[in-house]
């Protein structure tokens, strides 16, 4: 008899292709949702540069070279022109003040001074012969005051004995007038006599004082051009080393002209040039510090030329707490300039990257040290060695610092 089959549900090309559905419908989830599309590069890691972020102590500063120069100078120039006639020392000699370093002549100078000096001699004379002049006229004067006084004396006598008699009326009216009139006259004679001294006396002292004054004037134009002539032998202004100095014998030398220079041979300065993006931070005390034979040393800033010259402008440091041994003029200082203290931050070591990135992001490793993705960061400070890092790190991630020249800003880097 007949026996009904019954069709079975999960034959085997049923459960294939809900087996092929439901392998397409994961597909579909992992090709949108699960797979990740960002953009990748394959490098080895030992092609490029990791380094780990710490939280550590940072100060902010930059390189400067500081060349060493003598912290006092004094220039020597010549004050009158003239050709070089003798040398007496040679360059880096220690010299003493008022110590001989050259001497010039000028025969135009030593005619013009002989010429002025025989018209100051001249004019000198002139005075003195007035001076005396004054003398001679107030002694003629003491000598008519004292011949008044003796005709008074002759006539007040005369008039005595004329006034006897005529009281006894021994004399005419007019012998006793004649008596009384010249003894008045003697009497106002003399009173003039003795007011002109007196106005010749003030007029004299006032005449003495204006000779004298005129006298002086003279003679310290006299000095002057002596001076001037001395001024043909130049000499040490002060205690130093004589630098700078490269004259020869028969050279001519222009009045003004830099001949050389006294430096102070123990204690010295440092000036630096410094990139004018900074000239609005760099102030007088600033610290600036170097590392030499084994110690540091701290200067600051003592004078800055604000003159800007090839992108550049000029700082004077002063040591703080004395200077290395055996350093010489001249002698080049690499300076770490400082703009804040230390302070707690978090950092990176400086590297290529920066370049590429301007410090906007940062390829950071995966936990794994499989990859690394790309990650926005905010950079602040900086110095020679680290970046201040102001967010997008933590302390212990590590990150790729060299350049990413060849990286093409992929989202990913893969470690094969």
């Amino acid at each position: 008899m007949d026996r009904k089959i019954e069709k079975q549900k999960w034959t085997i090309s049923r459960i294939a292709l809900i087996a092929g559905i439901v392998v397409f419908a994961f597909f579909l989830v992992y090709l949108f949702f699960l797979r990740d599309n960002s953009s990748k590069i394959y490098i080895n890691q030992d092609q490029v540069t990791i380094a780990e972020v710490k939280a550590d102590k940072f100060q902010e500063f930059i390189p400067i070279d500081g060349i060493v120069l003598p912290k006092t100078t004094i220039y020597i120039d010549a004050i009158m022109g003239g050709n070089v006639k003798e040398i007496f020392v040679e360059d880096g000699a220690l010299l003493k003040k008022g110590d001989p370093i050259l001497r010039l002549v000028n025969t135009n100078l030593e005619l013009s001074y002989m010429e002025q000096e025989t018209r100051i001699f001249e004019a000198i004379n002139n005075l003195q012969n007035t001076k005396i002049g004054l003398e001679q006229n107030k002694f003629i004067r003491q000598k008519e005051i004292a011949n008044l006084n003796q005709q008074l004396e002759a006539v007040e006598a005369n008039f005595g004995r004329q006034k006897t008699l005529y009281s006894d009326s021994l004399i005419s009216d007019q012998t006793f007038e004649d008596a009384e009139r010249n003894y008045r006259y003697g009497k106002k004679q003399l009173q003039i006599s003795l007011e002109l001294q007196k106005l010749d006396s003030i007029s004299t002292e006032r005449r003495y004082r204006q000779i004298d004054q005129s006298m002086d004037r003279l003679y310290n134009n006299l000095e002057l051009l002596r001076l001037n002539l001395d001024n043909l032998t130049l000499r040490a202004p002060a205690d130093g080393k004589l630098s700078s100095f490269n004259i020869e014998v028969g050279q001519t030398a222009s009045s003004g002209e830099h001949l050389g220079q006294i430096d102070n041979p123990d204690d010295f300065k440092l000036r630096a040039n410094i990139d004018e993006r900074y000239v609005s931070r760099v102030s007088i005390g600033q610290e600036a510090e170097f590392d030499f034979g084994g110690q540091s040393y701290t200067l600051t800033i003592n004078k800055i030329y604000t003159d800007v010259t090839s992108g550049s402008f000029q700082v004077d440091l002063f040591f703080e707490n004395g200077y290395p041994p055996h350093i010489k003029r001249g002698q080049t200082l690499q300076l770490r300039l400082k703009f804040s203290s230390h302070t707690n931050a978090l950092i990176i070591r400086r590297g290529g990257f920066f370049q590429q990135t301007g410090g906007n992001w940062i390829y950071v490793l995966d936990p794994s040290a499989k990859f690394a993705v790309k990650r926005p960061i905010r950079i602040n400070r900086q110095n020679t060695l680290y970046y201040e890092v102001m967010e997008g790190l933590n302390a212990g991630e590590k990150v790729i610092i060299s350049s990413y020249d060849s990286f093409g800003e992929k989202d990913k880097v893969v470690f094969r």
